[in-house]
C-alpha cells in the first residue's frame, strides 16, 4: 500500500494572508506542518501542493513543492493535480491541512490504518467535550453508523435531541467534532473532484456532502487527541503564548 502526503498551501487567505509562512517559534507553519508529516510511518512521501512560487521556493529548502493550478476551489482539488504530477503510482492520498502545524504523527497513521484498497475515503473525528462546540457552527459536527461510516456531517448540533428541548448537552449523546484530514482512494479522488457542487454541499458550504450525496463512503476514525489548526492571527497568538508556557 503505497500513501502519498499531500499538504495544500495557498498564500492567498481573507482571513490571513501568507500563512503557511508565517514563522511560529523560529520555524515557518508549513515547515513544522512537513516535519510532522515525517514522522509519520505511513507515508511514503510528502509534497507541499502550492500555487505560489514564494511557498514552493521556500518548501525547496527542506522538502519537496509541487506548483498547483490556482483556480483550484479546494484543498482536494489541489491534490488532485499533486497526484498527477508528482510522478509516481500510488494507492491512496492523504490531506493534510497546511494549518495544522502540530498535528500529531499517530493520528496520520490512524487514518492509514483505516485504508484497506476497499476503503473509498477516510476522516478522524473527536468526541466533543466542550459543550459550547456543539452549538458553534464553526465546528463541523459528525454521525457514523454502526461499522464507522459517516452518516452526515454538519454545522448544526447532530443528532438532534428529542428530549433535550432544542438544546442538547453533553450528557445527553456523545457528540462528535470533524477533525479535518482525509484520506481517497486514488481513483475515488480522480472521480470526485469531477463532480459538481451538490445540494447539501452548497446548502452546508461542506465539500464531503458532496461525496456522500453520490454515493460514496467516508470511513471514521475516532482519536483522543486534539488539533491547534491556525485560521486568523488571533489564533496564532494563542498558539504563541502556549509555546512560551
Amino acid at each position: 500500500m503505497r500513501i502519498l502526503g499531500v499538504i495544500p498551501a495557498r498564500f492567498a487567505s481573507t482571513r490571513f494572508p501568507g500563512k503557511p509562512l508565517t514563522d511560529i517559534a523560529g520555524k515557518s507553519m508549513i515547515q513544522r506542518v512537513y516535519e510532522q508529516c515525517l514522522k509519520s510511518s505511513a507515508l511514503n512521501k510528502i509534497i507541499v501542493a502550492t500555487d505560489d512560487e514564494r511557498i514552493a521556493t521556500h518548501v525547496r529548502g527542506f522538502g519537496e513543492a509541487v506548483m498547483t493550478a490556482p483556480e483550484h476551489p479546494s484543498g482536494t482539488d489541489r491534490c488532485r493535480e499533486a497526484m498527477q504530477l508528482c510522478g509516481e503510482s500510488f494507492d491512496y492520498v492523504i490531506n493534510v491541512q497546511g494549518d495544522e502545524p502540530f498535528i500529531d504523527p499517530s493520528q496520520i497513521d490512524l487514518l492509514a490504518g483505516l485504508l484497506s484498497g476497499k476503503t473509498e475515503l477516510a476522516t478522524l473525528a473527536k468526541q466533543i467535550e466542550d459543550e459550547q462546540q456543539i452549538h458553534d457552527p464553526n465546528v463541523v459536527k459528525v454521525v457514523k453508523d454502526v461499522n464507522g461510516n459517516a452518516l452526515y456531517f454538519s454545522r448544526h448540533s447532530i443528532p438532534y435531541h428529542r428530549g433535550s428541548s432544542g438544546n442538547p448537552g453533553i450528557g445527553l449523546h456523545p457528540y462528535f467534532k470533524h477533525i479535518g484530514i482525509y484520506a481517497y482512494r486514488a481513483d475515488v479522488l480522480e472521480r470526485i473532484t469531477q463532480l459538481p457542487v451538490s445540494p447539501l454541499e452548497y446548502a452546508e458550504s461542506l465539500e464531503q456532502l458532496r461525496w456522500l450525496e453520490n454515493g460514496y463512503r467516508i470511513k471514521v476514525a475516532v482519536t483522543e487527541l486534539e488539533t491547534r489548526g491556525i485560521d486568523t492571527p488571533e489564533d496564532l497568538e494563542r498558539v504563541l503564548q502556549t509555546l512560551k508556557k
